[in-house]
C-alpha cells in the first residue's frame, strides 16, 4: 500500500466519526503536505513524526479534534500562534479551506518551509508571518482582528494567553492545545486569562482513538478588550509570567 492510500485509509474513518468528509483533492492535500514535512525534515528540526500513521493521527486528526465542541464552519479568520511545521493551521485550511488563515512564527525556515506549502497545496486566503507574537499583538491590523486564535505550542496556559488574547476580537475565542496533566497549570493562569480580557468558557477531554491518548482544549472566550499594556516587549511574558 502507498503512501497515500496509508494516510487516506487511517484517516478517513477518524475524520467521519466527528462527522467531517473530505474530497479527493483534499486527500491530496494532505499527502502532498506529509511528502514536504519528511523531505524538509531531513535538512532541518521540524517534526519527530514521520510516519503516515502516526503523522494521521497526531498532526492531521489531532488537528481538527476542535470541530467536534467548536464549529470552525460558523468562524472566518482564524490565526495560529507558534505555527511551526504548520500545526493546526495548515490541516484545519485544508479541512475547511473558507477560513482565512494567518500562521505566525518567529523562525525564518519554518515560514520558508511554509511557504512552499502554500504554493504547492494552492492554498488561498491564507498568511505567513515572520516574527514574534508579541510583537504583531500590538499592531493595529492584527490586533484583536481574529475569530479564533489557535496554538499547540508548549508554553505555560498564563504565557500562552498573553501571546493569543490580543489578536481575538472581543466575542471571539482562544483555545488551546494541552495535554490531559495541566489542571495546576490551568488554574495557575486564571487571573493572567481575566487581566488579558478573557474567561475560560470550557476545558474539553478528547480521545484520540488510535492512540489511545487524551487531548485536552481549553476554551478561552473573550469577554472584553486587553488592556494596551499587553503584549509586553518581547521576552518579557516568558520571563516575567503573568500570575
Amino acid at each position: 500500500m502507498n503512501s497515500f492510500d496509508i494516510i487516506k485509509n487511517q484517516l478517513e474513518p477518524q475524520l467521519k466519526s466527528i462527522n467531517i468528509t473530505i474530497s479527493e483533492k483534499q486527500y491530496s492535500q494532505i499527502y502532498k503536505y506529509y511528502n514536504m514535512l519528511v523531505e524538509w525534515n531531513k535538512i532541518m528540526n521540524l517534526t519527530a513524526i514521520t510516519d503516515e500513521i502516526e503523522f494521521a493521527n497526531k498532526h492531521i486528526y489531532d488537528s481538527v479534534l476542535i470541530y467536534q465542541r467548536f464549529n470552525l464552519n460558523e468562524v472566518e479568520s482564524v490565526i495560529d500562534i507558534g505555527t511551526g511545521a504548520g500545526l493546526p493551521g495548515i490541516p484545519l485550511k485544508i479541512i475547511f479551506p473558507h477560513l482565512a488563515m494567518s500562521l505566525l512564527d518567529s523562525l525564518n525556515k519554518r515560514i520558508n518551509f511554509l511557504d512552499e506549502v502554500c504554493e504547492e497545496l494552492e492554498l488561498d486566503k491564507i498568511e505567513l508571518i515572520h516574527g514574534r507574537a508579541e510583537d504583531f499583538g500590538k499592531k493595529e491590523e492584527y490586533r484583536e482582528d481574529y475569530d479564533l486564535c489557535v496554538s499547540r505550542a508548549v508554553s505555560q496556559l498564563n504565557i500562552l494567553s498573553e501571546y493569543c488574547l490580543p489578536f481575538v476580537k472581543v466575542g471571539g475565542n482562544f483555545i488551546a492545545y494541552k495535554s490531559v496533566d495541566t489542571d495546576q497549570e490551568i488554574e495557575n493562569s486564571k487571573n493572567a486569562i481575566q487581566i488579558l480580557g478573557g474567561e475560560i468558557e470550557e476545558i474539553t477531554e478528547i480521545e484520540l482513538i488510535a492512540d489511545k491518548v487524551t487531548r485536552r482544549f481549553v476554551n478561552i472566550k473573550k469577554i472584553s478588550m486587553t488592556p494596551n499594556k499587553y503584549p509586553r516587549k518581547a521576552g518579557k511574558p516568558q520571563k516575567e509570567p503573568l500570575i
